[in-house]
């Protein structure tokens, strides 16, 4: 039976004026960034299923039975927030399961988990991602900065290997990347890549389960087209998926 990969977040809507003069008028967009990701996973005999951000308000799991579905849980450009005000709480004051303590036990108890970086992952722009203060950090192989941890690099950066795993197996030379999340590594974590010497790529294994931090996004804008069109993506990816998992 295929394992189970969820990713949550990589979506977002743009709400623009457009001033002519004297008049304005208005668009609005709705777009995500889940494809390279899901053509990964795909392509490696994964059961994959997209929950974006504005779904999992609501609709992820409340319950350690219903994230143990999962083999795999990514979060990607998605903030804490999200999780911890569901609409009932923060419409109506109802009390719901705090599902960033449930992501934590999730792991403990033989989980996987991934962290994928942007604007809304550790603790991103303007500090909004709060991850640093739920209990998804101590299960995190970097510690999360408590300001914005934004490093933009519109040149581009290449990251560098520096130690050999089997996730990095067979990928060869780094593409350029547009900017990460800037995080510290966590007493006994493995770093297995840093960019502009901070991690870009370490591990971790907490209780029964695994824990992994990519710091960069995997899609536009820090993720250009030569990294999501690079002949290594999805073998890191999924390499990354077979590591966390223990599949043999």
């Amino acid at each position: 039976m295929a394992k189970k990969v969820l990713l949550v977040g990589e979506s977002w809507m743009s709400f623009t004026t457009h001033v002519k003069g004297f008049d304005t008028f208005y668009t609005s967009v709705y777009e995500t960034g889940h494809q390279y990701f899901e053509a990964a996973m795909k392509e490696g005999g994964y059961d994959f299923t997209f929950m974006p951000n504005h779904e999992a308000m609501d609709n992820f799991p409340f319950t350690l039975e219903e994230l143990q579905q999962y083999d795999l849980i990514v979060l990607s450009d998605i903030g804490a927030n999200t999780l911890l005000l569901p609409t009932a709480t923060f419409t109506k004051s109802i009390l719901r399961p705090n599902r960033c303590n449930l992501i934590r036990d999730y792991v403990l108890e033989g989980g996987s988990l991934l962290m994928v970086g942007g604007y809304m992952t550790f603790s991103g722009i303007d500090g909004k991602g709060k991850w640093q203060d739920t209990a998804v950090q101590e299960v995190l192989p970097v510690q999360v900065l408590p300001t914005d941890d934004r490093i933009e690099h519109c040149e581009g950066v290449q990251p560098v290997t520096v130690k050999e795993h089997e996730i990095l197996a067979g990928l060869g030379e780094w593409p350029r990347v547009l900017g990460y999340n800037k995080t510290i590594l966590r007493e006994g974590a493995e770093l297995l890549a840093i960019v502009d010497d901070n991690p870009f790529i370490a591990l971790g294994e907490y209780g029964k389960g695994r824990s992994a931090v990519f710091t960069t996004d995997c899609a536009p804008h820090w993720a250009p087209p030569e990294f999501c069109n690079w002949e290594g993506y999805n073998k890191l990816f999924q390499n990354m998926a077979k590591w966390l998992i223990k599949e043999d």
